[in-house]
Parts: C-alpha cells; structure tokens; sequence
C-alpha cells in the first residue's frame, strides 16, 4: 500500500510540471477544457496572509496544493518545511491552506491538482505580493561652503516601483521629482532641512537630510552710544556667520580683553556685547569689533561719547536765551496782558491823565528774569 501511495506521488508531481506549462500573468479563464481552471489573482501586501481554496467534489481520491513545481500539501500531509504554510481545512467541499507573512519569494503561480475516479482537474491562481516603499539609500548629511555645487540622492524599493519627489521644507519652490536633485553654486538661503519621500499605492516613507552652508561673517553696521560720565554703558556687535564667529574687541590699535579696567566681554551666539561697569573719561572714544571665522573675518566701529546732564546755570542760561529770542510782538502782548491786570478794581492810576499806567517792555523783562531767578 505504501508502494502505491509512494507512486502516485510522483506520478502526481510528474502530471502537475505537465500541467504547469501554462504561464502565470493576467486572470483568464479556462480555454476549452473545463478541468484546468485559471481563477483571478490574489493580490496581497507583504507581511499579511493569504489564503488558498479550491473545491473538491464528490469521488476525489487525491488532492494537492502546490508552488510552480513544489508541492506544499498533499492531502493532509504536509511536504513544504516552511513553517509559514499550514493546511486550514480539508473535507468534500474544500481544501484550503494558509501562507502567513507573505514576502516577494511567494509571488507566483499555485496550483490545486484534484484526481477524481474519472479524471484529474487543476485550479490555479497567481499571488502578487505588493511591498510598500522603503528608502535603501539617503544622502547623508551635509556640510558644504557656500558657492558650492551639492548633489542630493535618494533610492528606493518597492513594488509597484515607488516615485521619489525631494523638496526643501522651508521652500517649497525648491523641489524635484526625480532620485537626484542639483543644486549648483548653493547659497546660504539654501541652508536647512531636505526630505525625501517615496510613495506607492501601499505606502509612504520619508526621510531627511540636513544641509549646512558655511559662509565668512557680515557684521551690521553698529550703532554709537552716549553714556554720562559715571554711569554703565554697553556697546553692541552682531555677525551673521556659519560657523559662529569669534569676536575681539579694539580701542585704537590696542585690543581689549575681558575683565580688565573695568570692562567686561559678553559673547552669545551672533552677539557680543563690551560692558563698561563705571565709564570714565578715558573710555570714550572709537571701538571697532572684528568678527572671524576660517572663511574670513568683517569690521565695523563703535562710537563712545559723552552725554552731559544739565545743570541749573545751563538750565537758567537756557531759559534766559529763549526769553531773549522773544520777538518784540511777544513783549508788547505780555504788556497789554500785564496792563490789564493793572487796570482791575484798586489799580494805580495817572492822577494828570486817569489812564493807568503802562509797563514799557524793558520792565516787562526784568520780571520775568526775576521769576526765572526765584525758581532756583
């Protein structure tokens, strides 16, 4: 009995390659011969499972299922030693098997092979396998000097074959379609973050490169400070470099250091700031901050001057400036004002004429000096 089981086993491996000359590809259906029968393809993602099921009938004696030319099942015995392929049911009405986490190795044509008392019959079905997009190669990140031409690359697997678009994702203008994006003579506006994405109709996968530009510092120009003698001052420096830049600091041809004659030298990130703690006469003056990195260096000078408070002589003076800039029809309606105040009930009056009597503008101005004077 084993002789004969062990024969029809090969016959039937024999009987299927013959049967399995008819090439995998679109669904069709049988062609003139009711017993070979081509169902629909099984489309499947990689990683899922998929399952196979053919009808058996009445009579079967002998059933199979099997991958091209290897059988995975023979009835209830199991002749793959892939652990991922496993028998689900078998009986009168079906038997159908199971291929768990299904990978690109599983596409292909599989074939059900029944032998009934009459005559054999074949169902077949063809597995695609799809596989979402992965990104295998990726620039790595980049650090470029500024006028430099740069080559982004990005490769990807996939099946359908995933599409690649790049773009920049501070600028959106900046993008490509295609594996490679050129970037010729870069400038430091082009300086950030580039992604990547592949996409098919699985799945996306993105990822990024970091671009850097260095370029030499540019310094704006800097502002002149006035400081009262005594008091605390600070002068300001900022440069625009990649990388940061180091700042030194120089009154005439002497450079200054931190901590020394009461300065101090602050430095955070693009800014420097010289602190003077109690500025004397011998601060002020012309500072020039001098900003460098390894692609250069830039320049710009600062101006420490004096800003004298106001005394009451300067106020007093000031005061007595603008009385005596005063136009003459000023004083003459200063007068008329006065007069009138004269003229109230108790006033003075010429006892010759009975007119009261009229300041001229000489006086006029000695009482405003005077209650000037009387405020200090």
């Amino acid at each position: 009995m084993k002789m004969l089981d062990g024969c029809w086993r090969r016959c039937v491996v024999v009987g299927l390659r013959l049967l399995l000359f008819l090439p995998a590809g679109l669904p069709v259906r049988s062609q003139g011969d009711s017993n070979n029968k081509q169902m629909d393809n099984i489309t499947v993602r990689q990683g899922e499972t998929v399952f196979l099921s053919c009808s058996q009938g009445d009579f079967v004696t002998h059933t199979a299922w099997l991958n091209r030319s290897s059988i995975l099942y023979a009835g209830e015995d199991k002749w793959s030693v892939d652990p991922r392929v496993s028998l689900v049911n078998l009986n009168q009405a079906e038997f159908t098997i199971k291929i768990i986490d299904v990978d690109l190795t599983d596409e292909g044509q599989y074939t059900c092979a029944v032998q009934t008392v009459s005559r054999p019959r074949t169902t077949s079905v063809h597995i695609i396998v799809q596989v979402p997009p992965k990104i295998v190669n990726l620039s790595k990140d980049l650090v470029v000097n500024e006028g430099s031409n740069v080559t982004l690359m990005c490769l990807a697997n996939g099946k359908p074959e995933p599409a690649i678009v790049w773009r920049m994702l501070s600028d959106d203008s900046l993008s490509s379609d295609t594996e490679v994006l050129e970037i010729p003579f870069i400038t430091r506006k082009r300086a950030g973050t580039y992604e990547c994405t592949a996409v098919n109709d699985i799945a996306v996968d993105t990822q990024t490169v970091e671009l850097t530009v260095n370029y030499p510092p540019s310094i704006s120009e800097g502002r002149d400070v006035g400081v009262t003698l005594g008091q605390r001052g600070v002068l300001l420096c900022k440069a625009d470099a990649v990388p940061e830049a180091d700042f030194e600091w120089y009154k005439d041809d002497r450079r200054i250091f931190s901590d020394f004659d009461g300065i101090k030298i602050e430095n955070s990130d693009a800014f420097s700031k010289l602190i003077f703690f109690n500025v004397s006469e011998t601060d002020y003056g012309n500072y020039t901050c001098l900003a460098t990195n390894k692609l250069g260096s830039a320049n710009t000078s600062i101006l420490l001057y004096e800003i004298i408070e106001p005394t009451s002589s300067t106020l007093l003076q000031a005061e007595t400036a603008s009385v005596l800039e005063m136009t003459s029809s000023d004083l003459k309606q200063r007068a008329f004002e006065n007069n009138e105040l004269w003229e109230g009930p108790g006033a003075v009056q010429d006892g010759n004429s009975g007119t009261s009597t009229v300041f001229t503008p000489t006086c006029l101005l000695l009482i405003i000096l005077l209650q000037l004077l009387l405020k200090f």
